[in-house]
């Protein structure tokens, strides 16, 4: 029992809300008085008494969601990249589990869920916002860092399409107007904070940091970030007539999914390499020519200044040539005006939940009072994906608070290619590989 109790009071300190110390008396029941039976479900069988094998299977059932989902709250949770933003560095099919003790687990704001859920089951909410909890982390090993593979929850989730849930409903509203929005793509759901889509991107700047993207390099503070391996940006790659071997592609590493050859060209307009990669298709037979796909003023189709952070035409800002753009902290005081109003607007509104309006003659008001100055309650990122030309990244929708931090990708522990069939689909090089 001494074991328990003490591991137990770890845990209440390491919560940081003494209330839970009165779980003591439920252990030192259990183990000692043995009053009450707080695993009611469970029997208790005489000597030679033939075993219920339905309250057995229901026995490991409720202690397995019980551990699984303790251990998902305070330490690991699975998660799946879905999409091929962080390739060449995280794979779309590549199964992770995601260290919460990272940057410290945050206490579930929304409790009442579905086990082994995260918003949806059979297509509806898993979740019920009943009981709602304020935000709070507690420590951790430490803080999300420059360079860091960082697990989130997507900032513009907290309003969702139902028909295209996966589609960013702000986006929507800035490029075809809330009316067209919600009748083609409607009814709108509000999630809360924590129930909002987890993506995973990699933290470039934090609090406090002068980000600029220079011809799709990044700078910070006035200096080149390194480029890490699995950065990639995409290619015109023109050739002699001819394609490249599909073995070759395949050996280079290239998500085939992602790649075209337009006979017209004749070659691959948009070709996704990094460094190394481009080395190497240089030195190719059939490549004539390759040089990079970068955006300038105005953005190349889709994008526009509509799509690209803080939307504003005045900017000028494209995927490749962004900023310089300062990224909030905690305690820092910003002037407000027209001019910059438009990178602070969501922060001051909605994730730190403040009541803003400008009047007809541009006087900025918080919360009813007029004001020239904001001061912010919490760290923001700056978060972009590896595969610079194919994901929608901070510089599409803003910062990424604090509060929406899930935790940081630590192995992989399976990697599956959906082009593929079994037993070709697996990836075994990647089998438990340390992120």
């Amino acid at each position: 029992m001494s074991f328990w109790a003490i591991l137990y009071l770890l845990w209440v300190a390491w919560l940081g809300n003494w209330w839970w110390a009165l779980g003591l008396i439920v252990i030192f029941d259990h183990h000692i008085t043995r009053k009450v039976k707080w695993l009611f479900w469970k029997k208790d069988y005489k000597p030679g008494e033939k075993h219920n094998v339905w309250l057995d299977w229901l026995d490991a059932i409720i202690f397995a969601t019980v551990v699984v989902t303790f251990i998902n709250i305070f330490f690991f949770q699975a998660f799946k990249i879905p999409s091929s933003s962080m390739e060449s560095s995280l794979y779309t099919g590549d199964h992770l589990f995601v260290s919460k003790l990272a940057y410290g687990p945050k206490v579930p704001q929304t409790p009442l869920t579905v086990p082994f859920t995260h918003n949806v089951i059979f297509g509806k909410e898993s979740y019920s916002t009943l009981i709602q909890n304020d935000y709070r982390r507690l420590k951790g090993r430490g803080h999300v860092k420059r360079g860091d593979y960082v697990v989130f929850n997507f900032p513009n989730g907290d309003t969702v399409l139902s028909r295209y849930p996966a589609e960013d409903y702000y986006a929507w509203v800035r490029n075809a107007g809330r009316e067209y929005t919600i009748a083609n793509g409607g009814p709108i759901k509000v999630r809360p904070m924590d129930k909002e889509d987890h993506y995973v991107k990699r933290c470039v700047a934090v609090a406090g940091d002068s980000l600029e993207v220079r011809d799709g390099l990044v700078w910070i503070n006035g200096e080149q970030q390194e480029v890490y391996p699995g950065v990639q940006l995409t290619y015109k790659v023109v050739t002699n007539g001819q394609k490249i071997n599909s073995r070759t592609v395949e050996k280079l590493g290239l998500n085939t999914a992602e790649l075209y050859y337009d006979n017209d060209l004749p070659g691959y307009p948009a070709m996704p390499l990094t460094e190394k990669m481009l080395e190497e298709v240089k030195g190719y037979a059939a490549v004539t020519s390759i040089e990079p796909n970068l955006d300038v003023f105005p953005p190349d189709y889709p994008d526009s200044y509509l799509s690209i952070f803080p939307f504003t035409e005045d900017s000028r800002w494209t995927r490749d040539n962004f900023g310089p753009l300062w990224i909030p902290s905690k305690g820092a005081t910003v002037t407000l005006g027209a001019d910059n109003l438009p990178l602070y607007e969501r922060i001051i509104s909605s994730y730190e939940g403040h009541d803003l309006k400008v009047d007809q003659e541009g006087r900025i008001f918080i919360d009813g009072k007029e004001t020239s100055s904001y001061t912010f309650g919490q760290d923001y990122y700056f978060m972009m994906g590896d595969n610079r030309h194919n994901s929608l990244d901070s510089r599409y929708w803003g910062f990424v608070p604090e509060d929406h931090v899930v935790g940081k990708p630590s192995i992989i522990w399976l990697s599956t290619d959906a082009t593929r069939k079994f037993p070709n689909n697996i990836r075994w090089r990647r089998f438990f590989k340390i992120v």
